[in-house]
């Protein structure tokens, strides 16, 4: 098969891989659509030691199963591998199990390649009516999906909340968009790159504002942080009112910029969450499919073959929709 391989720092080669193969309970999918990460944007750059070269990165995945039981079903993935047997996956949130695997990270080879191979149980039929483009979205739409709920939960009934997301990418407008579905009217983007803003506002319908232009005194009772640098934590810790909640998502930087004393002085709760469980995931899938995210058309496809140009286009800030969409079985071109 040809596979898009991360070779080294900065550094993508197209070439040829050995073709997956299925273990006992898996299937082997043809990708059809899988999407350019932000977490596959720092392994690029060097900066994730989770993922050593030389791998296949990618893990927003939808395709078509080639090999295995119900050969030619459409279906998105949900890359998270879990054992199902500890006490996380018992209570619900295998997301923490201890044992935890996703595809673009060792021991496991990532979706940009024309072929992969995953368990049945992580598969989520798609529909008719619901293109390969809009199914690869289910991933990155999941972990907002995740993180709203984990902030409602702390928030609680009764409220009429006031939300602010940071980031504009993939990750935030899922999670304003999982805002709306669950109920919170109320959602303000902030993205420093001026043509995102005006492309989140004129296709999404998404009010946004510059991260420079956030007035002052504006409060939140609800911070999702979707990019997880220094500046966005100290911004997300200034803009939390007095009893709010930050759910922190963004893997951009490892510290800085959390103001731990206008967290405690203001009971203001500092959340983390890492991806979303696998209910989350068949949830976000049917909101999607329920046409309550939108239409959804916010890709830009390329095709597997020029991965490495639109790594280099997403990095300099080039590309106005949130999500690249790379096409490992198709010659479609930019």
């Amino acid at each position: 098969m040809k596979a898009l391989v991360y070779t080294g720092p900065q550094q993508l080669s197209f070439q040829d891989a050995p073709d997956p193969v299925p273990c006992d309970g898996e299937v082997l999918v043809e990708v059809q659509s899988v999407g350019i990460c932000g977490s596959d944007m720092h392994a690029f750059l060097g900066h994730d030691e989770r993922r050593p070269a030389p791998l296949i990165l990618g893990h927003e995945v939808a395709g078509k199963v080639v090999l295995g039981p119900q050969s030619g079903r459409r279906v998105t993935i949900n890359p998270l591998v879990t054992c199902g047997r500890c006490d996380a996956c018992g209570r619900g949130r295998d997301n923490l199990c201890p044992d935890r695997q996703i595809i673009s990270m060792p021991p496991r080879e990532g979706g940009f390649a024309q072929l992969l191979a995953m368990p049945q149980r992580n598969l989520v039929d798609v529909p008719d009516g619901i293109s390969d483009d809009q199914a690869a979205l289910a991933e990155p739409i999941a972990c907002g999906w995740h993180a709203v709920r984990m902030g409602k939960s702390v928030l609680g009934a009764g409220l009429d909340p006031k939300a602010l997301v940071m980031g504009g990418g993939a990750i935030g407008l899922g999670a304003a968009l999982s805002m709306k579905a669950q109920g919170i009217d109320d959602v303000l983007i902030t993205e420093p790159n001026a043509t995102r803003r005006t492309f989140l506002e004129e296709r999404c319908g998404q009010p946004t504002a510059s991260p420079d232009n956030l007035p002052e005194g504006a409060l939140f009772d609800l911070v999702i942080d979707g990019v997880g640098i220094e500046a966005s934590r100290a911004q997300a810790c200034a803009h939390a009112r007095p009893g709010g909640i930050i759910v922190h998502i963004g893997l951009g930087s490892a510290s800085g910029g959390v103001d731990v004393r206008r967290l405690t002085l203001q009971e203001i709760t500092f959340l983390g969450t890492y991806t979303y469980t696998a209910e989350d995931f068949r949830q976000t899938a049917a909101a999607m499919f329920a046409g309550k995210l939108g239409k959804l058309d916010w890709t830009q496809p390329r095709s597997l073959e020029d991965g490495e140009r639109a790594f280099h286009d997403v990095r300099s800030g080039h590309v106005a929709e949130p999500k690249i969409v790379l096409k490992p079985n198709s010659s479609l071109t930019h």
